[in-house]
C-alpha cells in the first residue's frame, strides 16, 4: 500500500515537474521570433514583386500602375516589421533555464512532501501500513507482532481518529495477553467510535481487558467499565457474561443463570453460544434442578435466505479459529446504505447453515423482506470490522439469490480468495 502510494506521489510530482520545465527549455526567445517574422515577410514581398513583374512584362500593368503598385508593397512591408527593440542585458537562455530546472527539481517534491504531511493524510496511511503488517503477521507473530504492536500504538497516539486501528490494538494485546493495555486500547476505541452501541461493546471489551488482568477478581475498575457499558445498552453480552461468571463463582447461580440466559436472548447467534449454553446447564445443576427443555422450534416464516458458508481446504490452516465472520445479504442493484440483512459468527463455527431474514437486519428501513433478490457475501475479517480490509478473507455468490418466504433449500458459498486491498 505505502508503495504504490509513493509511487502514484511521484508521477504527480514528475507531471508537475514537466508543466515547470516544458516552457523554461522550449520557449523561443523573442529575438528569436522577431528574427522569424522579418524572414517571413522578406520572402513574401519577394514572391509578391516577382508577380507584378511577371505582370508588368505580360503587358498587363501600365508603368504608372507598375510603380503604383510597387510602392504599396514596399510600404506594407515596411509596416509588418516591428521596430527594434532596444538591447538590454539578459542572462543566457541555456543557464537561466537550466539553474530554473534544478530549482523546481529541488523544491517541488520537497514542497509536497511537507505540505502533505502538513494537510495530508499521511497518518493514515503509516496507521493502515502498520494495520496491514500486523494483520498479515502469521507466521513469526510471537517475534514481531510486539514490535509492529508499538508501531501502531505510537501511530494512534499521534492521530487518534481510527477506531479499526484501535480495536486491532486491542485485540492484538489480548492475544500477547498484555490485558490492561488491551483495556486501554479499547477505552480508546470507545472514545473514537461514533454511536452508543458501539461504545458499550469497546467499554465491555475494556471491561472483559481488566477482568481477566485482575485474575478473575471483579475489582473496582472492572464494576465501573461494566456500568459504563450497561448504561449505554443494558444488554452488551462482554458485560452480561462478566456477571454471569462472577456470580457463578459466588455460587449465585439463579443471577448467573438470567445473565446468560439474557445473552441467548438477545444474541441467538454469539460465537460462544455452545459455552454459554453449557454455563446455564451447569448453574441448574448446582441448584439440583433440571434445565427446562429447549422450546419445540416452529416452523420458519417470512421472507428469508438460507445459505451453507464453508471454508475453503486451501485456506483451513490459514484462517484463526476465532477471526470474525459476517455473512450479509445486500441488494442487486448495488445501492448503497446498510445490508439488509447480516449474521456475526466466528471461523470456529464453519462449516454453519445460516438463515439471513428480517430479524438480522441492521435497520427497520432496509430489510430482506423489502428485495426479490439479493447479493450474498461472507467474510472473514482478521480485525474484527465490517468493513473489508486487505488481508480479510472472502466468498460471494456470482448470482444473485431469490428470496422466498418460509424455509428454501441453502445455497453452498465457499470462502476462498484474500483481498489484496
Amino acid at each position: 500500500m505505502t508503495q504504490t502510494f509513493w509511487i502514484a506521489a511521484s508521477i504527480l510530482i514528475i507531471l508537475a515537474l514537466a508543466f515547470i520545465l516544458y516552457p523554461v527549455f522550449f520557449h523561443r526567445p523573442q529575438a528569436k521570433q522577431t528574427g522569424d517574422l522579418k524572414r517571413e515577410n522578406l520572402m513574401a514581398y519577394q514572391g509578391r514583386l516577382q508577380e507584378l513583374d511577371a505582370e508588368y512584362e505580360a503587358g498587363n500593368l501600365d508603368d504608372d500602375g507598375y510603380r503604383q503598385l510597387r510602392e504599396e508593397l514596399a510600404g506594407t512591408m515596411l509596416e509588418d516589421i516591428p521596430e527594434e527593440a532596444p538591447a538590454r542585458p539578459v542572462v543566457t537562455g541555456r543557464k537561466s533555464a537550466l539553474a530554473i530546472g534544478l530549482l523546481a527539481i529541488a523544491l517541488v517534491p520537497a514542497a509536497s512532501v511537507l505540505l502533505y504531511q502538513k494537510w495530508g493524510a499521511m497518518d493514515k496511511v503509516e496507521q493502515f501500513h502498520a494495520m496491514q503488517q500486523l494483520g498479515n503477521d502469521e507466521g513469526n507473530r510471537q517475534e514481531q507482532m510486539a514490535g509492529l504492536i508499538e508501531q501502531l500504538r505510537a501511530k494512534l497516539e499521534a492521530n487518534p481518529d481510527n477506531p479499526d486501528g484501535w480495536a486491532m490494538l486491542g485485540q492484538s494485546y489480548m492475544r500477547l495477553e498484555r490485558y490492561e493495555e488491551a483495556a486501554w486500547a479499547f477505552q480508546n476505541l470507545a472514545v473514537n467510535v461514533g454511536d452508543d452501541g458501539s461504545r458499550a461493546v469497546a467499554l465491555g471489551l475494556a471491561a472483559q481487558a481488566l477482568f481477566f488482568d485482575s485474575q478473575g477478581v471483579m475489582t473496582e475498575s472492572v464494576t465501573d467499565a461494566i456500568d459504563a457499558a450497561r448504561a449505554l445498552n443494558p444488554d452488551e453480552v462482554n458485560a452480561l457474561g462478566l456477571l454471569g461468571i462472577h456470580a457463578f463463582s459466588q455460587q449465585e447461580y439463579r443471577q448467573a443463570i438470567r445473565h446468560w440466559e439474557r445473552i441467548v436472548t438477545v444474541a441467538p447467534d454469539h460465537p460462544q453460544l455452545p459455552s454459554i449454553q453449557g454455563g446455564i446447564r451447569e448453574a441448574y445443576n448446582r441448584l439440583g434442578e433440571e434445565p427446562p427443555k429447549a422450546p419445540v422450534a416452529q416452523a420458519v416464516e417470512g421472507p428469508a435466505v438460507t445459505v451453507r458458508v464453508s471454508l475453503a481446504d486451501a485456506l483451513a490452516r490459514e484462517v484463526p479459529e476465532d477471526t470474525t465472520l459476517f455473512v450479509f445479504a445486500r441488494r442487486v442493484d448495488g445501492a448503497g446504505g446498510p445490508p439488509l440483512a447480516i449474521k456475526r459468527l466466528t471461523a470456529g463455527a464453519l462449516p454453519a447453515e445460516i438463515r439471513l431474514d428480517d430479524s438480522s437486519a441492521m435497520s427497520p428501513e432496509a430489510t430482506i423482506s423489502s428485495a426479490e433478490r439479493v447479493m450474498v457475501v461472507a467474510r472473514l475479517s482478521r480485525s474484527g470490522s465490517a468493513m473489508p480490509q486487505a488481508g480479510d478473507w472472502q466468498g460471494r455468490l456470482d448470482a444473485p439469490v431469490e428470496v422466498v418466504d418460509g424455509d428454501s433449500q441453502p445455497v453452498e458459498l465457499v470462502i476462498d480468495q484474500q483481498l489484496t486491498n
